[in-house]
């Protein structure tokens, strides 16, 4: 068996975002995803993208009362700074930006000395390649499939090569990194996603804003499953 039949069937992850969720009833919110394997929670400090949300309060807070673990992504500037007290406050994954690190290893290795997952995500515009000689420090890469910053924009197509890469890489090295995607996943998406190696997948509305997010977490499951056994 080569390297990549060792990739393939990775059971896909389903984290949903609860940035389309509704912020007056979180608990309740995290209660309706609960078959879910993480949430995911957008951290946004209105400067490194231009939007405000969550902090470290509001997200010790939510590791208190949600039944899966909080898979958080940190969209602020000087990630070396402020990263370390997400993992302190219970988060089970912390990703930063390579944009917003000048030391993306020593960052990741402080993250896991807290007892995190280490993700690293890139931009649309930022290149995979000098991310994957340092592949053994990260738990996950996060392949951005939109600009970060705001939901509900269009899945980005030509963002599938750079997964393709990441994924090679990945399968290459034997290691257990998990690849995610974020923006613009739904089943319509979803499948070309899984196909070019995307094994953990970031998804608002698509959860939240069709029908029950039970049976919308089990559909986009069985889609990216279906298209990862095809590739």
């Amino acid at each position: 068996m080569g390297a990549m039949s060792t990739h393939t069937p990775r059971a896909p992850r389903i984290n949903p975002s609860i940035l389309t969720a509704d912020f007056a009833n979180l608990e309740r919110e995290l209660d309706r995803i609960a078959t879910a394997d993480f949430v995911h929670v957008d951290v946004m400090d209105n400067h490194f993208v231009p939007n405000l949300t969550f902090g470290k309060t509001m997200v010790e807070r939510l590791n208190e009362v949600s039944p899966i673990p909080l898979d958080v992504h940190l969209m602020i500037s000087d990630a070396d700074h402020w990263a370390p007290g997400y993992a302190e406050v219970g988060a089970a994954s912390v990703t930063f930006h390579a944009e917003a690190s000048t030391d993306p290893v020593t960052l990741a290795r402080r993250l896991r000395q807290r007892g995190a997952r280490a993700g690293i995500a890139l931009k649309p515009g930022t290149d995979v390649e000098p991310y994957l000689e340092l592949l053994p420090e990260f738990d996950q890469i996060l392949i951005m499939t939109v600009e970060p910053g705001f939901g509900g924009q269009s899945f980005m197509t030509d963002m599938m090569p750079k997964l393709r890469r990441a994924a090679d890489a990945v399968a290459a090295s034997g290691l257990d990194v998990w690849l995610q995607v974020d923006g613009g996943i739904s089943l319509d998406t979803i499948g070309i996603a899984a196909e070019h190696g995307a094994d953990t997948f970031v998804a608002g509305s698509a959860v939240y804003n069709v029908g029950e997010p039970d049976a919308q977490i089990a559909a986009l499951r069985a889609a990216a499953a279906s298209s990862a056994h095809q590739h």
